[in-house]
């Protein structure tokens, strides 16, 4: 089952493997895929009660331009072609400004590890688009999480098998581990 256009969207706050996974699975049931980068700008991020630390600014330390950048290095390096996919801030988090943006003919593509997940689906659905769980795991199964790419830079450990190439080289290019130290110290008060 193809459709004409796949909706996917995550914060991407280091394009990691198994983002990789999720959005290639996403692809292969589209022939458009728009991928939405939530948390797009600080003004459009709030605290989640279901997972509170995702607004954390420590947490977001890459801006929407960075990171679509880094989407659309990763996709064409997995030999996705640039026609067939576009790049969009998606503020989930404020559903006022979500529904202005959000695609009616798109089928919203999801993975639920946890009440975050099952609440993003309520959201999607309380605005009449149509969702499509790609799978449902527990949270221990969830894998790679963005967190342990950051800290991993932070720490200036290995991190080249835990992200993709083009990932990897854009964390050089752009210093992240200086970035990511000054903004844990910024956000320790220290």
């Amino acid at each position: 089952m193809t459709h004409a256009r796949g909706f996917i969207h995550g914060r991407f706050q280091i394009v990691h493997n198994d983002h990789l996974k999720y959005l290639l699975a996403g692809k292969a049931l589209c022939t458009h895929m728009t991928v939405g980068v939530t948390n797009p700008t600080p003004e459009q991020t709030t605290e989640e009660k279901t997972d509170p630390s995702r607004s954390n600014a420590a947490n977001n330390p890459l801006t929407y331009e960075e990171r679509e950048i880094m989407l659309h290095a990763v996709l064409t390096e997995a030999g996705v072609q640039p026609e067939t996919f576009s790049i969009i801030p998606f503020p989930i988090c404020k559903p006022n400004e979500l529904q202005v943006v959000a695609p009616k003919d798109a089928v919203y593509y999801l993975t639920i590890y946890d009440d975050w997940g099952r609440e993003k689906k309520l959201r999607l659905d309380s605005l009449g688009l149509t969702t499509h769980v790609m799978w449902e795991q527990p949270l221990d199964k969830k894998g790679i999480t963005g967190t342990q790419v950051r800290q991993a830079i932070m720490a200036g450990r290995p991190m080249e098998h835990l992200v993709p190439p083009a990932t990897a080289q854009l964390i050089r290019k752009w210093e992240l581990q200086g970035r990511f130290e000054r903004l844990s110290v910024t956000s320790s008060g220290s």
